[in-house]
């Protein structure tokens, strides 16, 4: 199937200093495009894949399950690792999830990592119908483009593929599990007002890392795919100047980058 119009994979070849960026379930890199550009016009190198199943159609997505995902970020992250000196992790909701796993598992690898209205759950009574339920019906209703910004879309799926979804909350429980493995410094930002991931999930996040490092911000006027809303370009530069204390190199990348 072809690939959806925005919804392709982007790499960009800069300095020492890698940045990987996970997108979200249903969801395709378009969601994270304009925050790779902008590292990427920082002078790092950015790797920005599209995960098995998600940028083409939802039926495409029924045949995937959680450990396809995860292998094609893990296999972006020891890319990046061959390549450069230093690499941070990003990833919004389940690519949050996905970011948190990288670095329970990878250790030192990840100098650092970003996670934007990270998943922790798949909430409500449909959870637990969903071993028996995903067996009957192929799909409910989407939850792409949660975006308070009037003209803006994301570039998601229309359904959400139920033998997907059952993969997504084992994968969440795996996560859960490994989050005290998590000890690399943590930047979280969320959207109070976030119409697909409660607040409970960045709490449960905070709570069982590991990590010393650890900073929270609200982004209040931003819905779930804040990379895209009002807040965006604060979610650029604060991820920015968290790479910056940690890796005073970027900074030297950025020069690089603009010719200097």
């Amino acid at each position: 199937m072809p690939v959806l119009p925005g919804a392709e994979p982007y790499r960009h070849e800069g300095g020492e200093v890698g940045v990987l960026l996970c997108h979200g379930f249903t969801g395709s890199p378009q969601s994270m495009r304009p925050w790779a550009e902008f590292l990427a016009a920082q002078g790092l190198t950015v790797s920005l894949p599209l995960l098995p199943g998600h940028g083409t159609r939802w039926q495409d997505m029924q045949l995937t399950t959680w450990h396809d995902w995860y292998a094609e970020v893990e296999r972006a992250l020891l890319e990046l690792t061959e390549r450069c000196s230093r690499v941070f992790v990003m990833g919004l909701s389940m690519g949050g999830a996905l970011t948190l796993r990288l670095a329970a598992r990878h250790g030192d690898t990840v100098a650092g990592i970003v996670v934007v209205n990270p998943g922790n759950k798949v909430h409500g009574l449909a959870a637990k119908a969903l071993p028996v339920v995903r067996h009957l019906v192929p799909s409910v209703a989407g939850i792409a483009s949660d975006i308070a910004k009037p003209g803006v879309d994301e570039v998601g799926y229309p359904r959400v593929p139920l033998h997907a979804a059952y993969s997504l909350r084992r994968f969440f429980q795996v996560v859960d599990g490994e989050l005290p493995q998590v000890t690399c410094p943590l930047l979280l930002l969320r959207s109070p007002q976030d119409h697909v991931v409660p607040p409970a999930d960045s709490a449960r996040v905070l709570s069982r890392v590991s990590s010393t490092d650890v900073r929270e911000i609200l982004l209040e006027q931003s819905y779930h795919v804040a990379t895209l809303d009002h807040d965006a370009e604060r979610i650029f530069e604060e991820s920015w100047a968290f790479m910056a204390r940690l890796a005073p190199e970027v900074a030297g990348e950025k020069g690089i980058a603009s010719g200097g």
